[in-house]
């Protein structure tokens, strides 16, 4: 992608091509295995974008927040899961409006969280569609698989107000290996957990009907659980690609729609060149798999060290130069981190400017 001169730095550019293949690709991935696609939009953060998943085939979006989930109804998007607890009055009371307005699930992990869902439930004479999250091994929400999920979708089950619509998991954990056939492990784990747990909740006479695995890496896979019984995939940065997927082998460059655009701005001594990209621009989110804090493909043996707010600092090898006023383009280590810094991205065809993509659901974390 040609960098345009008329594009101040630094510029957060969406190659539009790349990001329709992207878009096509998991889509078609999701169509051949007959799962639904419920694509995590807290990567882009993005009305368009989210519309676009939808007209390639997705049955409806994810969000992180009750707040990104406003925004995303105000925008015509209406099947909405908040993959997070809902929990206080205040977040009670704005979900109460958003579910007179869309059909909005939401996920739980205890049945404290439940309670309160079932009695918002009963209020508006409906009942909540849930998601039970269960934890495949990234050790953040849910209760282990198998009886213990049971146990505490049974007594979920119970309650007036809702309706047990889903076991769910993320299998974040895929993001720390380092190559493809791991990810497949991980993938074939993730579902497992959901599939053992859905076996022992039949036992206890209650059936939970779909079956709801998320993350980028394990989505890849999801070709080799046709059949199993998952029902739904929930990737988020799939959409631009990024280190996380590259460094990898999940993808080639060519899937990395995303790039940061970086002027150099000082040269202060052998080996060091500072680019106007800092924390602020970059996000600070290392990898595991490779130095600094992003892939400069067209330099590969310059990478970026270090970052303050407003200066990344890049180690540059002996015989490799760059002078101020150059532009570099960097591949982020994660791009969903990136998008939630900035207000607009460049949405580029063929080297020219097409559409500014606006952050709509920037900062909502509540």
């Amino acid at each position: 992608m040609q960098f345009e001169e008329n594009m101040d730095t630094p510029a957060i550019v969406i190659d539009l091509d790349r990001l329709d293949a992207n878009l096509r690709r998991t889509a078609a991935l999701a169509s051949h295995a007959a799962v639904r696609l419920r694509p995590h939009t807290k990567t882009h953060k993005s009305i368009w974008i989210a519309q676009e998943q939808l007209r390639h085939g997705a049955s409806g979006i994810t969000v992180a927040k009750l707040g990104e989930a406003e925004v995303m109804a105000s925008g015509g998007v209406d099947d909405i899961l908040i993959a997070y607890p809902i929990v206080g009055r205040l977040k009670l009371e704005r979900l109460g409006r958003l579910l007179q307005q869309v059909k909005v699930s939401v996920s739980v992990d205890s049945y404290e969280v439940a309670r309160g869902l079932s009695e918002l439930g009963e209020q508006l004479k409906l009942r909540v569609p849930l998601y039970l999250d269960v934890n495949s091994g990234l050790n953040r929400c849910g209760k282990e698989p198998g009886q213990e999920t049971a146990e505490l979708a049974a007594e979920i089950a119970k309650l007036p107000g809702i309706r047990l619509a889903a076991l769910m998991t993320h299998a974040g954990q895929a993001y720390s290996k380092s190559r493809a056939d791991d990810c497949l492990e991980v993938a074939l784990a993730e579902a497992e957990a959901l599939l053992e747990s859905q076996r022992a909740l039949r036992r206890l006479g209650v059936d939970v009907p779909d079956i709801s695995v998320g993350s980028t890496p394990t989505s890849k896979f999801i070709g080799a659980l046709a059949g199993s019984g998952v029902t739904e995939i929930r990737p988020g940065a799939y959409v631009f690609g990024d280190g996380s997927q590259l460094y990898t082998g999940l993808i080639g460059e060519e899937e990395c729609a995303m790039r940061i655009y970086a002027m150099v701005v000082s040269t202060p001594r052998p080996g060091t060149v500072i680019i106007d990209a800092g924390s602020k621009t970059l996000s600070n989110d290392s990898s595991a798999h490779r130095k600094g804090f992003g892939m400069i493909t067209e330099f590969p043996d310059i990478f970026v060290e270090r970052l303050s707010e407003e200066h990344g600092i890049l180690s540059v090898p002996e015989g490799a130069h760059l002078q101020i006023g150059d532009v570099v383009a960097i591949i982020p280590n994660h791009c969903c981190a990136v998008t939630n810094l900035h207000n607009q991205l460049l949405g580029v065809r063929n080297g020219q400017l097409e559409r500014i993509i606006t952050v709509d659901a920037r900062g909502k974390v509540k």
